[in-house]
């Protein structure tokens, strides 16, 4: 019940909230203030929940009706009438204003010219309002401090918090400005100081090539497109990496070669280390495949499915040791996941996991800061009450650390973990949870690994594990073979152990500091290479197939034809074209069709989203997908990395309606109520589909089609009217 109240505007909400903010800040006299939301709706909300607060005297009410009726008197009596425009008006004459893209771009003018002339206290705004235009206030509130940037929710950066905050303080007017932020969540301390004082966004370069461009190159002549790739500041980027890389290499080549592996010994000493080096790395590599054979679930899971094995396990790179399994759970997929999670769950098969208790050390403990003081004795004091352990919070204990701060805890892993299972078991009981049941097996296991000093004994493979394949027959025999000859080797033989194991420890050093250098010394070398090539090179491809160049790379009709498309995908422009698809349609058809390039809102329909259109409209659409889909086909059979059902569905039949009443002479306020948008965004892509119509009129010219450019130019004049294009208040 509560959160509907809140949902509604009631209750203690975020809303209320703010309007108490508000409230605060004209008491104080901090206004003018912006309130950035990251949501056009919410703006609108937070907006008429202040309908009844009136900030404005009566001078200021005639001043703002007068410049509102001065700025709509360019509209039509039609227009003026739309809810927009009759909306807006009361709340500004009470202050209060709002500004966000879905506003008709007159209001949005005037919104601003009142806001710079004073006259409204309180904006509702979205972070635009922050960029390129300069309107500074007193006081600067964020109702959020998360928001959606198209992938995922995340926290606004350095560089978006300071430009909006950076609106707070007018030059001149104001000693200092006011930036409020309402907390709906708990943020941790390095993400705030990330978002206060973190480095600057990075400046780095989206450039990429486009067909229309590359076509545009290849229709000059002596005009080479890599050479243009080479001069871009991406090229410039890219290669700035190259020398930092080449110093890190010669820094780890040098600590490489600083590595002395026999003290005062020859080259033939130093290959025999690196021979001893490269059978013992190849035994491990041999052994890692053969317990990936014992943990298959039919080898292994008779044996961690009862309580008290003793397992060695390693989590995220480091090995804890022996430790004891408490339970055994299998995996359930809760079908939460979808497809893509069923998908998934049926490639790694069944998923099964183990309770396991380990030795190991709260991380804290590590910290010798003096701020980690008082947390150390905290954690000393409830050692015993923590029962779960994590590899983020836990390491693995070792003969260093003092008895006093090494505890069993309880780790969930999965059968993946096990390095090692033993033929011990020790008894456990049913709860380990409370501290003296989890330090009995703490010596329990100490007492078994103190009557084995050798090592545990281990399950066999073959005859306990009933291993019976071919491939791990073949495994065995190549670990006994590797064992038999480390064995007899010279370093085996000749050195003792504790040297054989220095000289081997070097060695591996040694080789992993050369790995390192080869591996930045290619890395800067691909640095260096041009960028692009590849892309350059299949796109290239794609428009030979597509027959918009020939062989040789002269280009043709259809090239020439794409070189004057730059708003929508020249490709499945041309092809609509050549297709003859516009032909047998009417102006009225052709825009409407158009309108599916560049219009990129959501669609309602996510299965159909033609569903519900006349036949004279879906028509023309389908014959544009199965157009589409032929240009992906050809994109993708020429390694261009495309996802054809998503390179289809850009193509959205949403304003196909409106579009079609807008050039039969609808009004905007008919047409309106035919899209799922706000009026800005509807005027906006009137006016991209617009500029999409004549490139295409002097596309049809370039190629000496007078008929369907006089259609392209019937269907310019018949977008070009009323609120759609009516001049800017600032010109």
């Amino acid at each position: 019940g509560g959160a509907q109240k809140r949902k509604r505007g009631g209750g203690k909400g975020p809303n209320n909230d703010l309007h108490r903010i508000v409230k605060l800040i004209m008491t104080r006299n901090l206004n003018p203030v912006i309130v950035f939301s990251f949501s056009k709706k919410d703006c609108e909300k937070y907006a008429l929940e202040l309908k009844r607060e009136d900030y404005t005297d009566e001078v200021e009410k005639d001043l703002v009706s007068q410049v509102y009726s001065n700025a709509i008197e360019s509209l039509s009596e039609d227009d003026r009438k739309l809810p927009q425009v009759e909306a807006l008006l009361p709340l500004l004459k009470r202050g209060i204003g709002i500004h966000h893209g879905g506003l008709l771009p007159i209001l949005k003018e005037i919104v601003e010219i009142l806001f710079s002339e004073g006259l409204i206290k309180c904006l509702f705004a979205t972070e635009t309002f922050a960029i390129g235009i300069n309107m500074p206030a007193k006081t600067v509130v964020f109702t959020n401090t998360r928001k959606w940037d198209g992938k995922e929710i995340r926290w606004v950066t350095s560089g978006e918090y300071i430009q909006m905050s950076g609106r707070a303080g007018r030059r001149g007017k104001d000693d200092r400005g006011v930036v409020i932020q309402m907390m709906d969540e708990k943020m941790e301390p390095t993400v705030c100081k990330g978002i206060l004082y973190g480095d600057p966004d990075p400046l780095n370069s989206s450039y990429r090539i486009s067909y229309n461009m590359l076509l545009n190159m290849l229709r000059v002549e002596d005009v080479d497109p890599e050479y243009l790739l080479r001069a871009s500041f991406h090229q410039f980027q890219q290669e700035s990496e190259a020398p930092a890389l080449e110093i890190q290499a010669d820094d780890a080549e040098k600590e490489a070669n600083a590595i002395e592996i026999v003290p005062g010994g020859t080259d033939e000493d130093v290959s025999t280390v690196g021979e001893y080096f490269g059978m013992d790395r190849q035994l491990l590599l041999t052994q890692r495949k053969m317990m990936k054979i014992q943990r298959r679930p039919e080898h292994i899971l008779p044996f961690v499915q009862s309580s008290g094995r003793l397992v060695d396990v390693t989590i995220e790179g480091e090995n804890f040791g022996w430790g004891i399994i408490v339970r055994y759970k299998r995996k359930a997929g809760t079908g939460t996941a979808g497809s893509a999670g069923q998908a998934a769950l049926n490639a790694e098969g069944p998923g099964h996991s183990i309770d396991v208790l380990l030795s190991c050390v709260d991380r804290h403990f590590d910290d010798t800061s003096p701020d980690a003081a008082m947390r150390r004795e905290e954690d000393l004091t409830n050692l015993g009450l923590l029962w779960r352990g994590t590899a983020k919070h836990c390491r693995p204990s070792s003969a260093k650390d003092k008895p006093g701060i090494v505890s069993m805890r309880e780790f969930t892993v999965g059968l993946d973990a096990i390095d090692r299972i033993s033929a011990v078991r020790l008894f456990v009981p049913q709860d380990t949870k409370p501290t003296e049941a989890r330090q009995n097996i703490m010596k329990s296991l100490k007492e078994v690994e103190r009557r084995f000093p050798v090592g545990l004994p281990l399950l066999d493979p073959v005859k306990d594990l009933k291993i019976n394949v071919g491939e791990f027959n073949k495994l065995l025999g190549r670990a006994s073979e590797l064992k038999e000859r480390l064995a007899s080797h010279k370093l085996s033989t000749d050195i003792d152990e504790d040297e054989r194991l220095r000289r081997v420890g070097a060695y591996e050093r040694k080789h992993d500091k050369m790995d390192i250098a080869r591996a930045l010394r290619r890395e800067a070398r691909s640095c260096q290479t041009m960028v692009m090539k590849d892309d350059l090179r299949r796109m290239k491809r794609v428009l030979k197939e597509l027959g918009h160049v020939d062989g040789s790379g002269v280009i043709q009709t259809k090239g020439r034809t794409a070189c004057e498309i730059n708003t929508a995908n020249e490709l499945v422009v041309v092809e609509l074209v050549f297709a003859g698809v516009f032909n047998d349609l009417t102006v009225e058809q052709c825009v409407a069709l158009l309108s599916c390039m560049i219009f990129d809102e959501k669609s309602k329909d996510e299965e159909d989203p033609a569903q519900g259109l006349k036949s004279y409209l879906s028509g023309p659409y389908y014959k544009l997908i199965e157009l589409a889909r032929t240009v992906a086909k050809v994109a993708i059979s020429c390694k261009i990395e495309l996802n054809e059902d998503e390179f289809v569905d850009k193509f959205n039949p949403g304003l196909m309606e409106a579009v079609y009443a807008w050039c039969k002479g609808a009004k905007f306020i008919e047409v309106q109520k035919l899209t799922g948008t706000f009026e800005g965004s509807t005027i906006r892509s009137l006016r991209r589909l617009e500029e999409l119509v004549r490139q295409l009129a002097s596309a049809s010219k370039s190629i000496g089609n007078l008929e369907l450019q006089t259609k392209f130019e019937k269907g310019s004049e018949l977008l070009k009217r009323d609120i759609v294009f009516c001049s800017s208040l600032y010109l």
